[in-house]
This record gives C-alpha cells, structure tokens and sequence, in this order.
C-alpha cells in the first residue's frame, strides 16, 4: 500500500496469513489501510486498488488462484465497506502496470510483459488502458504460444506462462543441470554468458517474443516493456527477447523495440494511484 500527499508517500507491505477467509483478509486490509490513512493530515480523495484476480463487470470476483477464498466475492461492495465513503478506482494489476510504464516512458502505446512468478501484463493504446471496459483486463499471460506446450496453472496446454514465467524458467534450468537451480545462480550464471543459461532463458525469450509479435500485429503498439521480479534480476532476458523479435519480424513490420520496467516491484502500485488521481479529478 501506498499513501501521497501531505509530507509525501508512505508505503507499507503486509502478507495474507497462509490460510484465511476472504472476510480475514479484508479485516486485515482494512486495519492496515487506516493505521496508514491515519498518516494523512487530511482524508484521501480517492484509493485506487491493483487486483490481480479475475473479476467480472459488476466487480465480483470469478477466480483468484492465490486466494480461492475469494472466488464469488462482491469486491466493489467489500472495498465500500473498508474504505466507506472515499471513492475507490479498481483494475488488472498487470493492466496498472501498463499504464504506470507507458507514463513513465512518455509512450501512448505500450505493451507491458510482467514477468514473475506467472506472466501478467496490459496494453495502453492512445494513452489509455486497452481494452478498457469494465470487467475486461489484458490476459496476455495466457496467450498460447505452443498447442502442445507444457501445462499452465490455468489448467490449459501451452500459455506463455507455462514457458516464460519464473518457475517454469527454472523448471527448464533443473533439466538442463540434472539437479535443482535457484533463481540467484541461473541469474549469476546467465550475467555471465554461461552457455547453459543463456539457453534456457532463450526459450522464455522465444514465448515472450511471440506473444508480442502476436499482439503487434493486432494493435500495433510502439514500445514493449518487460517488467516483473524474475525479469528485473536477468537482465540479459530483455536484449535475448530483442534478438527474438528481430528474427520474427517481417516485411514492413519492423521489429518492436524492448525496455526494462522503469519502475520495478511498484508498477502496479504507480498505476494504482493513477487511477485514483482520475477518480479523485470531477470529470
């Protein structure tokens, strides 16, 4: 959570308790959002909150792998009951990220690639979140980029996730070594040039490039920004996803430019608070 204005922001984090009721949880958002309100010399005008669940156009969540708790929840009507009469502004985080990214790199059309522990990410197209109704969110984790592919969470063959995300990156690192490899040495090893890690990245490489090529040709945007944990600590997954997109393009198609996030871990926070500003801003 993070809180602007007065003598300027203050941030707080907090985990979920390892196993709880949606209810446990609001209660525990709840405590926490006004202990950090409170900092405030005046109410807020408006919160914004990046959700990463799947929601509907009334605000109900349909599915939350990480809390399934949380599956037929009225959030629009929980988050009333937590921050009363403050208005609240809600969207994807993936699709806050975006947002957040295109501001930062003054860049109306963007696709944002945050990848971490799953894929998550957003389109901003003329400066404005793409799609953009209410209920909708950019999915682009699990565009299918392999009929055959490996198994994603979401149950389905061959998503993106299930070749670029941070475990499925490290599942391939274990093949590839006979044995078990932490995140910090495939990281050490690909800012090496180690051959095996390079490989291995590659193929994530290869997922995210298709994905942005597949979505490049359908809204043409300007700039591709790869975002997310496991893509800020390899630092080599940017140029290898450049080379990708350089081999695959075509004719009068030039190949999309790549940038790292700008922003980091808070991208959806940042977006967040974007959309709050709106909300807070009488149209």
């Amino acid at each position: 959570m993070r809180v602007e204005g007065g003598s300027g922001p203050r941030e707080e984090t907090f985990r979920w308790p390892a196993a709880g009721s949606a209810a446990d949880d609001l209660a525990l958002l709840g405590a926490r959002a006004e202990a950090l309100l409170a900092t405030r010399p005046a109410p807020a005008a408006a919160v914004g909150v990046a959700m990463p669940a799947l929601c509907d156009a009334s605000g109900v969540v349909t599915t939350w792998p990480g809390r399934p708790g949380w599956a037929g929840l009225d959030l629009a009507a929980a988050l009333r009951s937590v921050f009363g009469a403050t208005p609240v502004a809600l969207a994807d985080d993936g699709d806050l990220a975006a947002l957040a990214e295109a501001r930062a790199a003054d860049c109306p059309d963007v696709l944002y690639l945050g990848v971490g522990t799953g894929i998550g990410g957003g389109i901003v197209l003329g400066g404005r979140l793409w799609p953009g109704r209410p209920g909708s969110s950019c999915e682009v984790g699990h565009v299918v980029v392999g009929m055959a592919g490996p198994r994603c969470d979401c149950g389905r063959a061959g998503c993106v996730q299930a070749y670029a995300s941070g475990p499925a990156t490290l599942r391939r690192a274990a093949r590839a070594c006979g044995r078990e490899v932490p995140f910090a040495e495939l990281a050490e090893a690909a800012d090496a040039g180690t051959p095996w890690a390079l490989d291995v990245l590659r193929e994530s490489a290869a997922a995210l490039a298709a994905v942005a090529t597949g979505v490049s040709e359908l809204v043409q945007p300007a700039l591709l920004v790869l975002g997310g944990g496991f893509a800020a600590g390899t630092p080599a997954l940017a140029g290898l996803v450049a080379e990708e997109l350089e081999r695959t393009s075509r004719t009068g198609r030039p190949a999309l430019p790549v940038r790292d996030a700008v922003l980091g871990g808070l991208s959806s926070l940042h977006g967040a608070l974007l959309l709050a500003r709106e909300r807070a801003v009488p149209a």
